[in-house]
């Protein structure tokens, strides 16, 4: 059945004068409509996160603000070896990040010492363009005609609230240099994923996430940190088009042994996650802290149509995440 939120047509921006959450920003879209005119300092997170999914490798990029600090990083997996190249840095108070207050448009651009990243947002094409000791990534990320992504406003109160879009399931072509080995990526065979955040956070917050993609279909879904906000992140995008999930899902999986299958049920979702890597990632700095497993792996199962219609997810592939923050 069609969700109960209220979908968003027209520009808006997400706050009020005073900085305040605007109560006509709550709802979601089909493409990127707000405009994340965030005041001030002092739990304001904003972040650009795009994983890119190849035959032979999975890569993952973050340019972050957190107020206190830019939190930036580049993550290369070898699918066949596991192999992983991990370079992440801080940047005392975010200093030089570049982050637009709109979903693709603008550029993206941050440093820190042996990292690059610059992200050029077009109407009809996302560049990315990555460069770390041992890794070059040069890609351009096309926007398909009537390709539609997820953007969602999760209301915690008035003065905590965050705007995330999900844009799933992006072709993607370019080259991925590692080492001395240069892979040419094909649009047919790969494919990148959007999460793009803007909002004031609660201190301590836990999430999941799930997405992933095939030619012609994919997934989105997330799980605890939208509970009891009337807001969900999850869709089901099939030839381009969302069909979106309004209701909360059950997410089981091991915290004991990560690479278990998981599972993510609701009306109209049956899916389970096969995990074939796990990547964990730890950061303790006092008070400050977090805790992310993020699995790769396989999907099946299948999820619903607006319509009403079963749409097999067998064969999809991407991650699925549970992330614990103290921030």
């Amino acid at each position: 059945m069609p969700t109960h939120e209220r979908e968003i047509t027209a520009p808006v921006d997400l706050c009020l004068p005073d900085g305040r959450l605007n109560p006509d920003a709550v709802g979601w879209s089909r493409r990127p409509l707000h405009r994340a005119n965030l005041r001030g300092w002092g739990r304001t997170k904003r972040w650009e996160y795009w994983g890119v999914v190849t035959p032979g490798h999975i890569v993952g990029l973050v340019a972050s603000s957190l107020d206190y600090a830019g939190v930036h990083g580049v993550y290369v997996l070898d699918r066949a070896t596991g192999v992983e190249i991990t370079k992440d840095v801080v940047v005392p108070l975010a200093r030089g990040a570049v982050l637009p207050d709109r979903s693709g448009a603008g550029r993206v651009s941050v440093r820190g010492p042996g990292l690059r990243i610059d992200i050029d947002q077009r109407p009809e094409a996302t560049s990315l363009r990555a460069a770390v000791p041992g890794v070059l990534l040069d890609v351009e990320v096309p926007l398909p005609e009537g390709h539609e992504s997820l953007g969602v406003v999760v209301p915690w109160s008035a003065r905590r609230f965050q705007y995330t879009v999900k844009d799933v399931g992006r072709p993607v072509r370019g080259t991925l240099t590692v080492g001395e080995s240069r892979h040419v990526l094909d649009e047919a065979t790969s494919f990148a994923v959007l999460d793009h955040g803007r909002g004031r956070w609660p201190y301590s917050i836990t999430w999941n996430w799930a997405a992933g993609s095939a030619p012609g279909r994919a997934i989105q879904l997330g799980g605890k940190w939208t509970d009891g906000t009337r807001s969900t992140e999850n869709a089901l995008f099939v030839g381009g088009r969302m069909h979106k999930i309004g209701d909360e899902l059950a997410w089981v999986y091991d915290r004991r042994d990560w690479m278990r299958p998981w599972q993510m049920t609701g009306p109209g979702v049956e899916v389970v996650f096969h995990p074939f890597h796990e990547k964990i990632s730890r950061t303790e700095l006092g008070v400050v802290g977090s805790e992310t497993h993020q699995c790769f792996g396989h999907f099946s199962g299948r999820a619903r149509t607006d319509e009403g219609e079963w749409v097999d997810l067998d064969g999809l592939v991407g991650w699925a995440e549970e992330a614990r923050q103290r921030w």
